[in-house]
C-alpha cells in the first residue's frame, strides 16, 4: 500500500505504514475520510475536556494528537523516530517542543503578539518541529485554535478546512506562507491566518 501525498505532506515510511489500524484502507481518499472522522471525534473529545487546566504541556500535545488520529494510527500521540522531509532531528523534539510551549506561555502572559501573529508564529514553530510521523499540520492548526480559544479568549482561525488536505490553490498558499516563515518572513502566514 502506498498513499500519494499532497505536495508538502509528510510521507510515511514502511514502519509507520504498518501502524495503520484499518487494513481495508487502500487509497488516499479512504485514508482522508477515516482520518477526518477520527479528527471530528477528537474535536468532540476536546470540547468535553475538563481534565487539563493547562494546555501548554507535552502531555496535552501528545494526547490531542492521539485523540485526533488514534483510531487510525497505532503510533498516534508518539513522537516520530525517523527523519522526514520536514522537521527537526527526532532527538530534539521534546526539547524544542518544551521551548515552544514556554515561549507561547510568555507570549500569552505578556500579550506579546496580536491574535494573528501569535497564531502564525506558534503554528509555524509547531509544524517546523514536526513532532509526529504524520498529521502535524492538522494537529498544529487545532492546537493553535485551542490556545486562542481557551487561553487567549480569542476566535479560532479560519484555516480553510479540508481545502488544506488536498492539493489546490489554498494549500499552495499555506505551504508558501510556511516556507516564507522558515526564512523569518511571517507576513504571508499572518496574512493567511487573517482571512
Amino acid at each position: 500500500m502506498n498513499f500519494d501525498s499532497p505536495k508538502g505532506a509528510t510521507p510515511l515510511d514502511p514502519d509507520e505504514l504498518e501502524g495503520l489500524k484499518l487494513s481495508h484502507i487502500q487509497t488516499r481518499e479512504e485514508l482522508d475520510q477515516v482520518e477526518q472522522a477520527n479528527i471530528q471525534e477528537g474535536l468532540n473529545w476536546l470540547s468535553r475536556q475538563r481534565k487539563y487546566t493547562k494546555f501548554l504541556n507535552e502531555a496535552f500535545v501528545r494526547e490531542l494528537h492521539k485523540q485526533l488520529f488514534g483510531q487510525v494510527w497505532a503510533w498516534a500521540g508518539q513522537f516520530r523516530q525517523s527523519e522526514k522531509n520536514i522537521g527537526i532531528d527526532p532527538l530534539y523534539i521534546s526539547v524544542q517542543l518544551h521551548d515552544l510551549l514556554a515561549d507561547a506561555q510568555v507570549w500569552i502572559d505578556q500579550g506579546t503578539y496580536s491574535r494573528e501573529e501569535f497564531a502564525a508564529r506558534f503554528h509555524h514553530r509547531l509544524v517546523k518541529i514536526h513532532p509526529f510521523p504524520n498529521g502535524n499540520g492538522r494537529h498544529a492548526r487545532i492546537m493553535t485554535d485551542v490556545l486562542l480559544e481557551k487561553m487567549m479568549d480569542a476566535a479560532p482561525i479560519n484555516w480553510g478546512g479540508n481545502s488544506l488536505v488536498a492539493d489546490g490553490e489554498h494549500r499552495q498558499m499555506y505551504i508558501a506562507a510556511l516556507q516564507a516563515a522558515d526564512k523569518h518572513d511571517y507576513e504571508p502566514l499572518i496574512d493567511f491566518v487573517s482571512h
